[in-house]
């Protein structure tokens, strides 16, 4: 099965993964990127980069940020375990390796929800690596346009204790009004205490990215934006936010931005949140 439309770009955020792996010094170790990146065309070797130097940087950038990002949603991850929370919902989970990477709690139950080409792709590579789940992984196969709340609920999930939601490099792809239906949605289903992990393209991305798109790639299905003020946003739907630059993660993380800003910085993408 060969990887297409959005769901394909979870396989090239595998061979970042990969990439981040091998070193020596890496911020996370995920086992099994190297098989979904394989399994998907992307290793040992992938497209090459872009020739011009502007568009070169632009791409790396991306893939620096797909690093930051897991590192803090990771961390989030282990923060709400710790804090008692034992359901995990990854939305658009597509190549996520979570539930066999990282130590869980007894009791943790970690539920996948995409469509199914992703899923039936991942079980394949899955079954290859003989992959065994830390904790109880729930898949979902349904499309985040319909009935999700349903499925998952169908699936075992339990609105009335506390969930920690992760929308990692997804809400990027869906139109604003999509955006606030799945928030809201979310939001239905989060007893008091839930927490929540999101990405949101910064500002300015589509425009900055959109003159070097190849029609297919990840950022030509780009379409929203953060809003300017996310923590209002947030609190609009009943959520303590928190929001963090990637430059302000990077340099805590150890891997600082040697660049200065181009522009000015703005409230960060990478959200971090509470149910009230």
């Amino acid at each position: 099965m060969q990887p297409s439309g959005v769901w394909a770009t979870a396989v090239g955020v595998a061979r970042v993964r990969a990439l981040e792996s091998e070193r020596e010094n890496a911020l996370f170790r995920d086992p099994l990127a190297q098989a979904f990146a394989a399994a998907g065309g992307l290793w040992p070797s992938s497209p090459p980069l872009p020739d011009d130097d502007a568009a070169r940087r632009r791409w790396l950038a991306v893939s620096f940020s797909i690093v930051i990002r897991t590192k803090f949603l990771d961390d989030l991850l282990q923060e709400a375990s710790a804090s008692g929370v034992r359901q995990v919902v990854l939305l658009g989970a597509g190549m996520d390796s979570r539930a066999f990477r990282m130590d869980w709690p007894e009791g943790a139950r970690l539920f996948e929800v995409d469509t199914a080409a992703p899923l039936d792709f991942k079980a394949s590579v899955l079954r290859q690596e003989r992959a065994v789940a830390r904790c109880e992984r729930i898949t979902v196969a349904v499309d985040l346009r319909e009935d999700w709340p349903g499925a998952l609920a169908a699936a075992g999930h339990d609105p009335a204790v506390p969930t920690v939601w992760i929308a990692e490099g997804l809400l990027i792809y869906l139109p604003e009004d999509a955006v606030e239906l799945l928030l809201a949605r979310i939001s239905a289903q989060s007893a008091r205490g839930s927490r929540m992990g999101l990405t949101l393209g910064s500002r300015g991305v589509i425009e900055r990215f959109g003159a070097d798109t190849v029609p297919g790639s990840g950022a030509s299905m780009w379409v929203s934006e953060m809003p300017d003020d996310p923590v209002g946003w947030l609190a609009g739907h009943g959520w303590e936010a928190d929001s963090h630059t990637l430059r302000e993660r990077a340099a805590a993380y150890g891997r600082p931005i040697s660049t200065p800003p181009q522009r000015e910085e703005r409230p960060g993408g990478l959200i971090s949140a509470v149910r009230r």
